[in-house]
């Protein structure tokens, strides 16, 4: 059982920045890989970024490709998503997921929602001026 609880989401600026941390319960952080979705109103909820277990690989959006950055630290068992240049369109509740399963094919799937068993309860980022 892996809980996850999101933090660091908030109004800002168009242009401006914001990072978002994702806390993980447990001693097997590091057996899972971790991606962040995100869902604005009226849309479907849809894949940002994914890495896997060590952190060495990162997969992203295009949309957010360039201006996003994931990372972990798994001494702390976080997971976190850097967001710059932010943009209205970026508005949306932020949701971290964790999974374990058929790692060797994460680099194929990490956008799939049903790759992720485990789910935060999403924090609200707003881009507004």
């Amino acid at each position: 059982q892996v809980q996850l609880v999101e933090s660091g989401g908030g109004l800002v600026q168009p242009g401006g920045s914001l990072r978002l941390s994702c806390a993980a319960s447990g001693r097997t952080f590091d057996s899972y890989y971790m991606g962040w979705f995100r869902q604005a109103p009226g849309k479907e909820r849809e894949f940002v970024s994914g890495i896997t277990r060590s952190g060495g690989s990162t997969y992203y959006a295009d949309s957010v490709k360039g201006r996003f950055t994931i990372s972990r630290d798994n001494a702390k068992n976080t997971v976190y998503l850097q967001m710059n240049s932010l943009k209205p369109e970026d508005t949306a509740v932020y949701y971290c997921a964790a999974g374990s399963r058929g790692s060797s094919t994460y680099s194929t799937t990490y956008s799939r929602e049903n790759k992720y068993f485990y789910w935060g309860q999403g924090t609200q980022v707003t881009v507004s001026s």
